[in-house]
């Protein structure tokens, strides 16, 4: 990544320390530096980053690893010997940037401690803005990433058996991302049947899979910690015909969405374009949540489209599409793609099936 571009962003700033916990508070920009991407969790690990160079300092369990990328690598063996490699790699730099959001409360004091000597500067805004635009080698990741879901979408109406539980599908759909080449789910599938599909969040359920039920299924593949996200939604057995309208509007309000998406268009005014498709229909006012987000090495990356934020697309950032309508007891639909944004439009990298089916 093009760290002088931050440093563009921040002036006053000498050095840049991006401190990764680990499992307990992770934070995804030591990974959007570096590009370790092929393994290892890199607990305890540090990035330091000037204008011209970059520097790991990780423990011997990820040495392996981090030298394969080719990176300045420098190993610890123990707490003592990490703190005394900080000081020597900041010696002589007095405002030191941070990304505050990537590090806990103690994790900041303890930082305070082992480097007494600093002003410490936030530099977690510059950082998501530059992660919000997508380099050739994160787009490559993405489209991997959703091309094992588009893969695994497909063959879901394949999966659905009479009497399977909601949590049955979402294993099985975890299963086949991760036979198709994932490394990891991106988040936790989301398998809703019948009037469970009206909860856009649904959480894991026992609901029994019968005849003329909705199915949706929200997933995303995690390939070399890049994301992807998506919706589908299919019908087990002849619905009701309410529910079949349902579905044909979220169908149009999407395709509106995407039409509308190019570099320097407000997100606000995508979102509104879809939800006018909605609006005007009689299920006006159950499109509850906004329309897109961004996808990267987070599945929610950063906000995107929605009714309440300025947010002006550019090319090569990628957001998902997913305008949904939710019935209360009833059921609901959501369709959702990932896109990436281009100068004149977008191109849309999820491309499982998503008219209706009746299975």
């Amino acid at each position: 990544m093009d760290a002088e571009k931050l440093f563009d962003l921040n002036q006053n700033v000498e050095g840049i320390l991006i401190y990764n916990n680990g499992e307990s508070c992770n934070d995804p920009s030591f990974f959007y530096f570096t590009q370790l991407s092929r393994g290892g969790i890199f607990e305890g690990s540090y990035v330091f980053l000037t204008r011209k160079n970059l520097k790991v300092i990780t423990s011997q369990l990820e040495e392996e690893t981090a030298r394969a990328e080719e990176i300045d690598v420098e190993v610890f063996t123990s707490g003592k010997q990490r703190d005394e490699l900080l000081k020597e790699i900041t010696k002589g730099i007095t405002f030191l940037g941070i990304n505050h959001s990537g590090l806990s409360h103690a994790d900041f004091l303890s930082l305070k401690d082992k480097l007494p000597d600093k002003e410490f500067i936030d530099v977690g805004d510059s950082i998501l803005n530059l992660r919000q635009i997508k380099s050739e080698r994160e787009l490559s990741k993405i489209k991997e990433a959703a091309r094992i879901v588009s893969e695994v979408g497909e063959n879901i109406p394949n999966m659905l058996k009479d009497g399977m539980t909601e949590n049955e599908l979402a294993a099985k759909v975890n299963f086949e991302m991760m036979k198709a080449g994932a490394s990891s789910p991106s988040f936790d599938t989301i398998a809703a049947f019948g009037p469970d599909s009206a909860e856009p969040h649904f959480s894991g359920g026992v609901r029994k899979l019968k005849k003329g039920e909705v199915v949706l299924v929200d997933f995303g593949a995690k390939y070399q910690r890049y994301c992807s996200d998506m919706t589908r939604t299919f019908f087990y057995g002849k619905p009701e015909k309410e529910m079949m309208d349902v579905f044909e509007t979220v169908l149009k309000a999407q395709e509106r969405g995407i039409k509308s998406i190019k570099s320097g268009k407000n997100g606000k005014d995508v979102d509104a374009e879809s939800r006018k498709v909605i609006d005007s229909s009689r299920f006006k006012g159950r499109f509850i949540h906004s329309l897109g987000h961004g996808v990267g090495l987070n599945v929610h990356d950063h906000p995107a489209l929605g009714p309440s934020y300025d947010f002006f697309l550019k090319e090569n950032m990628v957001v998902t599409v997913e305008p949904g309508i939710y019935l209360p007891k009833k059921g609901g639909v959501r369709i959702e793609d990932d896109v990436i944004v281009t100068k004149d439009g977008c191109q849309v990298i999820t491309t499982a099936p998503k008219e209706l089916q009746i299975v």
